[in-house]
């Protein structure tokens, strides 16, 4: 059996906040927030419109029509974004579902924080590896920008959150030999956007308790006092300290990630072509690449006009990819990730159109 990705699709909001205005209202000095952090603009999603389920919507129907699938057809439909969505203690991926018209799936959610989208395609891939079902949809969504207080300098490192939405069709083609040639026979008659090789993950639970908001759960519930504290942000309790243990684990467990997928997928560095990262300060997305032997110019793309936008940021690297004709067919591509918790996260496609 081989998995493919059959359909691709994203959103954004129309709105945008520039590096200029963050830096306005932060503090920063300008060239710090563009050079450094990565943020020429970022969109941003309206008080009234554009919740978590809005924006997966979108893109699930323009995932949907790229796949040329009926929403009937889906057997799932699996949400992956941020847990920061129109309710709390609520399925968005119930929502989505209903509101897509996807009446014979069943909905469900992974949460990962920003390593979700190698995560959640491993989940669903190996789901159509070992049960009956033949497609799925892998919706997320972030609108986490709503979160960073710009006049916290200690959250510093959350001003790149943007907003936005992807979504991946995925497919079981019982026809396909499993082949890692580039030139493998297409199981899906064509509408196959990537297949699915494997994937890897690895966690340290010690950097757990580093970035929260620290009001809103039940530790400390809402509450009149909370909200005129500021306790609705995302704060970072100590900053120094969890850059001094951060800084010399993050590259080597982004690249033993990336190696370990590599690997199980029958592949070494020498074999990539591209790379989808999640968004971070410019040196280290160059860093990361260059250390895997590869062109940051040409073999990824650094998404300065998007911001972080959590687990969307795989898909919007994809189409961006595409778009530049640095990602063309026969590429061999790692989806590379990262969440707060921490934990890293790879997943290898072989690239088909």
């Amino acid at each position: 059996m081989t998995v493919g990705i059959t359909g691709l699709g994203t959103y954004v909001p129309d709105e945008t906040v520039t590096g200029e205005a963050i830096a306005a209202e932060s503090g920063i000095p300008e060239e710090v927030v563009v050079e450094k952090m990565g943020v020429r603009e970022k969109r941003v999603c309206p008080p009234d419109g554009d919740h978590a389920t809005d924006m997966s919507v979108k893109a699930a129907e323009a995932a949907l029509a790229d796949a040329g699938v009926d929403p009937t057809d889906l057997d799932v439909v699996v949400y992956h974004g941020s847990e920061y969505k129109d309710h709390v203690v609520w399925s968005a991926a119930a929502s989505i579902t209903d509101r897509i018209g996807a009446t014979n799936a069943y909905a469900t959610e992974s949460y990962t924080l920003c390593a979700g989208a190698p995560i959640a395609l491993r989940q669903v891939t190996a789901q159509l590896e070992a049960e009956p079902i033949d497609a799925a949809l892998l919706v997320a969504a972030s609108r986490e920008e709503d979160l960073v207080d710009y006049g916290n300098e200690d959250s510093s490192f959350m001003f790149n959150f943007g907003s936005g939405a992807s979504a991946l069709v995925v497919e079981a083609g019982d026809d396909g030999d499993g082949s890692d040639a580039a030139t493998d026979d297409d199981p899906f008659g064509g509408r196959a956007r990537a297949t699915v090789r494997a994937s890897a993950a690895e966690t340290d639970g010690s950097f757990a308790d580093d970035v929260v908001m620290p009001a809103g759960g039940s530790k400390r519930p809402p509450s009149e006092e909370t909200v005129r504290e500021g306790l609705h942000a995302l704060d970072v309790p100590d900053p120094e300290g969890m850059k001094e243990r951060l800084g010399p684990v993050s590259l080597p467990a982004y690249l033993s990630v990336a190696d370990t997928a590599l690997e199980r997928s029958g592949f070494e560095r020498g074999d990539l072509d591209y790379v989808a990262l999640t968004h971070m300060k410019r040196s280290f997305h160059e860093r990361v690449l260059d250390e895997l032997g590869l062109d940051p110019a040409s073999d990824g793309y650094y998404l300065d006009e998007y911001g972080h936008v959590q687990s969307v940021d795989q898909a919007l690297a994809l189409e961006a990819g595409v778009e530049t004709g640095r990602l063309e067919p026969g590429d061999l591509v790692c989806l590379l990730a990262a969440g707060t918790g921490y934990t890293w996260s790879a997943t290898v496609l072989r690239w088909q159109g």
